[in-house]
């Protein structure tokens, strides 16, 4: 009796590779967890795993499912923060876990839209139209890869061009407390910048102030090019992380389509509260005023997302407003922002109560990027501008006072005489756009004792 031949071992590794392939495409087995705890807006899940990050569906006790994400683990606990509402939610409730991280459509079609922290129309102008999904995380860009900032950009801003020009693909952050005007400046670079494309991110702001920025600041002309991101304070906090996210993530898209695009957030603040929100929920210890250390591991994430494409590509130039409580310069979240933005202006209460806007605080502001992208002529007439400035804040008590006699030092009569030029030059109608060639004419006409002795206009 003669023994049974092996298979060829070409036909035994095909055999392997169907098997391989078999196992691949079979669907896994979703194991369902149970909520167990809840405590604030933590969520303590066993009985399931799921990635940091991923997505899981929660059924409240009126069968309404709750959309959850994964934001931490211990042992085998899942932690979850929801990103709607929890009313109906019981113990032993089940929880499903989607896999996957969040993403929202992306396309031409969000032009002119305003949508929520995950990506819903609040508009009520019907679906959006996508070509594509994207992660709401992004991906970075290699530094080497990224083109230089070598262009000024005209954000139609009169002080900003002349004084603190800022370049093409820079990130800049806007310093301000409350009712200082930061909210009408944003609306002026909205509706004035030269930019392809606007997307602004209004996070953790009062719903009423949404309504109004759109209407009555950004109006239908500047929505008409913009994307709107919106994810008032009384959303969730991870909700509000996902719309400084999705704002992001939108720009990115329309960067990769060649596109120079204008990101506004207001404010870089919130979403650092909304992560400490979080950090805090799950047991993360407080450091630096009550701030945990993943706040300012998320911070640098974000803002770098932004800046210049590849060379020949599109470019993202992102303000970030940072409110200073109690216009406290030294807040560890404007602290932070001050290391990782490109430039900042820092907006004045004592101007602003004075009726000066926008009020632009000429000494504590700095566009890291300005001498990059100007002329000499027109460094120096900034830096003489600023000179003068400098020179009557340091001595205005004096002359406030009447203490001070003309004539005692020729720096001080020089900046007393050009002082009320001064002050008109920096203010400007809200209505009233200044484009960059105009700004520099207008400096180089307040200045031109100035810049006759000090080498022209470059």
């Amino acid at each position: 009796m003669s023994e049974a031949k092996a298979p060829p071992r070409s036909n035994r590794w095909a055999e392997h590779l169907r098997r391989r392939r078999q196992r691949v495409r079979a669907p896994r087995l979703v194991v369902e967890g149970v909520l167990r705890r809840m405590v604030g807006l933590t969520l303590e899940a066993e009985g399931c795993q799921a990635p940091l990050g991923s997505r899981c569906t929660l059924r409240t006790q009126q069968d309404r499912d709750v959309e959850a994400e994964v934001v931490g683990f211990a042992g085998d606990k899942l932690y979850l923060m929801p990103t709607g509402e929890l009313h109906g939610m019981m113990p032993n409730a089940r929880v499903v876990p989607r896999g996957g991280t969040a993403e929202a459509g992306m396309g031409p079609g969000l032009l002119g839209r305003v949508l929520d922290g995950g990506g819903r129309p609040l508009d009520g102008k019907g679906l959006l139209d996508h070509s594509e999904y994207r992660s709401l995380v992004g991906e970075g860009i290699n530094p080497l890869a990224r083109a230089p900032i070598k262009a000024p950009l005209d954000v139609g801003v009169r002080a900003i061009n002349s004084l603190f020009t800022v370049g093409r693909g820079q990130r800049m952050g806007l310093f301000a407390g409350s009712g200082v005007g930061k909210s009408v400046l944003l609306g002026m670079m909205t509706r004035y910048t030269n930019a392809d494309v606007v997307v602004v991110g209004l996070i953790g702001e009062r719903g009423r102030e949404v309504k109004e920025f759109i209407t009555d600041i950004l109006g239908d002309e500047g929505l008409a090019r913009s994307v709107v991101v919106a994810s008032p304070a009384d959303k969730s906090p991870l909700m509000r992380l996902h719309g400084a996210m999705l704002a992001t993530s939108i720009a990115e898209y329309f960067r990769d389509q060649g596109l120079n695009v204008l990101l506004l957030m207001d404010s870089l603040t919130r979403y650092a509260q909304a992560q400490r929100e979080i950090g805090l929920a799950i047991g993360e210890p407080p450091t630096t005023k009550g701030y945990p250390p993943s706040v300012f591991a998320l911070l640098p994430r974000l803002v770098e997302r932004a800046g210049n494409g590849p060379d020949d590509g599109g470019s993202i130039t992102a303000f970030y407003t940072v409110l200073t409580e109690g216009d406290d310069q030294q807040d560890p979240i404007a602290d932070a922002a001050r290391a990782i933005l490109d430039g900042h202006l820092v907006l004045s209460r004592q101007l602003a109560d004075a009726g000066h806007y926008p009020a632009i605080d000429i000494e504590a502001s700095v566009s890291r990027a300005m001498i990059n992208i100007t002329e000499r002529g027109h460094q120096r007439l900034a830096q003489r501008f600023r000179q003068l400035w400098s020179t009557y804040r340091e001595n205005q008590d004096l002359i406030s006072v009447g203490a001070y006699q003309k004539g005692s030092d020729p720096r001080v009569d020089e900046a007393i005489a050009i002082m009320p030029r001064l002050r008109a030059f920096l203010q400007q109608d809200v209505s009233t756009a200044v484009n960059f060639g105009e700004s520099l004419e207008q400096l180089f006409g307040l200045l031109s004792d100035q810049a006759q002795t000090g080498g022209g206009n470059g």
